[in-house]
């Protein structure tokens, strides 16, 4: 079944012309929705109904946020199986990892109803005599949320919960591959008994995200997607003195040990790979191993990386779906030539896969005998390709993991300590994972990056605080 999606402006579903298809990766036969073009017009509208609801939003007593919150949490629970598959058909996550996904949204809702419900602050006293300080935190205003296609219900999730809770209202823009999953969100917001004007959402190309970002209504940016597009966000964020938070992907190293569990090293690699089809800001995407246990790992994960099934998302069968869009199966083709060619070897895979049905597939590759300095380890490529590079010990092996320009996520498989609490030290990425995939963090904690990988306040957990609220100090002379 096709849908026809909206606007959603001021508690209305606005109609629309829907020259745009969202087609299923899967099965490109399939249209999953239609959707249309917004532009300025729109915005200004959406911008409009925001700054009139928040008011009365971040008037309202705390109850009444973490209700609504905590009922649209409950409805995308009760929906996960019916919202995953629509998920899957839409971006090409297996169905375990769309209702996954969905499942996450929900926890996210719920966790942020609770936290409507906390007043941060602080009573002081001041170094005046007769002085009381307090310090209390307070919604900012409207923020425009600009997210991507890869976590087309968590990630608006993760965005809007949090600045929903703390009293603000929302114009959001989702990824053009994915809006019905987007759409499927909206419904449950409003259904839930969210006031008119507190969530609006324009849907369109990149000239949405574009006026979102320039439009002097808009009080703070939220945006997930990449380097460059990020780039024009932030101008356009700072030149007018908003508040921003940008998250602009990684290329994520994992370090394996010659001391590591084999076994266990291998799996997180192949998880952080190739789950999701490597279209995670925080896959492992660069694999750095030292010499003693170097030629084993290869094996063992060519062996694991060859035997995972690619095909159709809602195939129970299926390990790996495809890629989400024809221009992303070809980066990801693209940079399989340019690892070989620059020297690297193609152990496994690397190749376009032509099912029974048409679609965006191709087999998982594993790039070994790599150099740190070739693009492949350098340039995310955000598809299921990994490379392995050698090194000699473990300062080697930190030196290569601390190169080029992202800091998101890094990884490290050892029985030692010493060296894991080491590495969690002196690794230059936000998150660290020790024996696990560097791919898979929790909701309730912070995200966030280094470097070029992410700006601004974290993003989750109880760090949402910093960014969806400000400070006001408060001086009562007695």
């Amino acid at each position: 079944m096709t849908e026809t999606l909206t606007h959603y402006i001021n508690g209305e579903k606005l109609r629309a012309d829907t020259p745009h298809e969202s087609l299923n990766p899967s099965d490109t036969r399939e249209v999953v929705a239609r959707f249309p073009d917004g532009g300025t017009k729109d915005v200004d509208a959406a911008v409009a109904a925001a700054r009139k609801a928040f008011t009365g939003w971040s008037s309202a007593t705390p109850e009444v946020r973490s209700d609504i919150l905590d009922r649209i949490g409950d409805t995308i629970l009760k929906r996960r199986e019916e919202l995953g598959r629509l998920l899957s058909r839409e971006e090409g996550k297996t169905l375990p990892e769309g209702i996954g996904e969905v499942a996450r949204a929900g926890r996210i809702f719920k966790y942020f109803a609770g936290e409507a419900l906390r007043r941060h602050g602080q009573n002081l006293d001041s170094v005046r005599p007769g002085v009381g300080v307090t310090t209390s935190r307070e919604p900012v205003g409207v923020f425009g949320l600009i997210t991507p296609w890869n976590f087309p219900i968590a990630i608006p999730a993760w965005k809007t919960a949090p600045a929903l809770a703390f009293g603000n209202t929302v114009v959001i823009k989702p990824a053009g591959p994915t809006p019905a999953t987007a759409a499927a969100l909206a419904d449950i917001i409003f259904e839930s008994g969210t006031p008119a004007g507190v969530f609006n959402m324009v849907i369109g190309r990149g000239q949405v995200g574009d006026a979102i970002a320039k439009h002097p209504g808009v009080d703070g940016i939220s945006f997930t997607g990449s380097q460059g597009v990020g780039s024009k966000v932030a101008l356009a964020a700072v030149q007018r003195q908003a508040r921003l938070q940008l998250e602009m992907g990684g290329k994520n190293p994992l370090v394996v040990l010659d001391d590591a569990d084999l076994e266990r090293a291998a799996m997180c690699a192949l998880d952080g790979a190739f789950f999701a089809t490597g279209q995670r800001c925080t896959a492992s995407s660069r694999i750095i191993v030292t010499e003693g246990i170097y030629r084993r790992f290869v094996e063992v994960l060519a062996e694991k990386t060859a035997a995972l099934k690619v095909g159709d998302a809602l195939d129970p069968a299926t390990k790996m779906g495809p890629a989400v869009s024809g221009e992303q199966l070809e980066q990801d083709l693209s940079y399989v030539d340019i690892a070989v060619k620059e020297g690297g070897k193609l152990v496994t895979g690397g190749a376009r896969l032509k099912l029974e049905k048409p679609g965006y597939y191709m087999s998982p590759a594993v790039i070994a005998d790599t150099q740190i300095e070739m693009r492949i380890n350098a340039e995310e490529v955000f598809g299921p390709v990994a490379s392995i590079v050698r090194v000699k010990n473990y300062e080697e092996a930190l030196e290569a993991a601390n190169s080029g320009e992202f800091g998101l996520s890094a990884g490290i498989c050892t029985t030692s300590l010493k060296y894991a609490r080491h590495f969690e030290r002196a690794v230059r990425a936000g998150m660290v994972m020790v024996n696990l995939p560097t791919a898979g963090v929790d909701y309730h904690v912070p995200f966030g990056g280094t470097r070029k990988s992410s700006y601004g306040a974290r993003e989750q957990g109880f760090a949402a605080v910093e960014f969806y609220t400000q400070t006001k100090t408060a001086y009562v002379w007695s």
